[in-house]
């Protein structure tokens, strides 16, 4: 199936919609720095390169990259808590963003993050763009995570479109292994977090930004 074709569109978030990496680092440290006073920070791109399993990998990925003895289940709340209150500081949409979810041809549109739901609907929310995706799932909404395709086959289902039909957009590996098990197409954007991940599982479709993927689909 041509990805041009697809009839749903379902986005991954930090990465893909958003850049989130300051905002993400910002709290990490801060969290880290309120459980051990002292923590040398970790750089941006460090941080960014932990996130896309959600907020427990990426503390644990955090702790383990500073040696810390601290638990997850110590430091997580701490930094959720920092998190929640800086979730739209310096958190953006990606370039483009706007102007090519209009572009999308009236496909339904989505979107399935490993961050926390509650906090993924905020962000879409105070960005202004919430109301464009009829279906935003985060982590703690669905019994698994991706790259587990049990959510992606939901949205699929609740679309009333077959997987087949669908189309999975994020910035790394894990949505190509989700979609790929949930037997969706896959596109992968070159700009957000993880894009040489691509190299052990290639997309179906490469683009640079949101504009080219819109392009793309019309």
């Amino acid at each position: 199936m041509n990805p041009a074709s697809a009839r749903l569109v379902v986005f991954d978030l930090d990465g893909t919609l958003i850049d989130s990496s300051r905002d993400l680092a910002t709290s990490v440290n801060e969290a880290l720095r309120r459980v051990a006073p002292g923590t040398p920070a970790l750089a941006e791109d460090v941080v960014r390169s932990f996130v896309g399993s959600g907020a427990r990998i990426l503390i644990e990925r955090s702790l383990a990259r500073t040696g810390l003895p601290h638990s997850v289940e110590d430091v997580l709340p701490v930094f959720l808590a920092e998190y929640s209150g800086r979730l739209l500081d310096e958190t953006r949409l990606y370039p483009g963003a706007v102007e090519a979810l209009d572009r999308f041809g009236g496909r339904p549109l989505a979107v399935l993050t490993n961050k926390p739901g509650d906090m993924s609907r905020a962000i879409l929310e105070g960005l202004g763009v919430a109301d464009r995706f009829f279906r935003i799932y985060g982590g703690g909404d669905l019994e698994s995570r991706k790259p587990d395709p049990a959510g992606l086959r939901r949205i699929a289902s609740e679309a009333g479109v077959e997987p087949r039909e669908a189309l999975m957009v994020g910035d790394s590996a894990i949505d190509v292994r989700t979609g790929r098990a949930a037997g969706t197409l896959t596109a992968g954007v070159t700009y957000g977090f993880d894009a040489e991940s691509f190299a052990r599982d290639p997309p179906d479709l490469l683009v640079s930004s949101l504009t080219e993927l819109a392009d793309r689909l019309s």
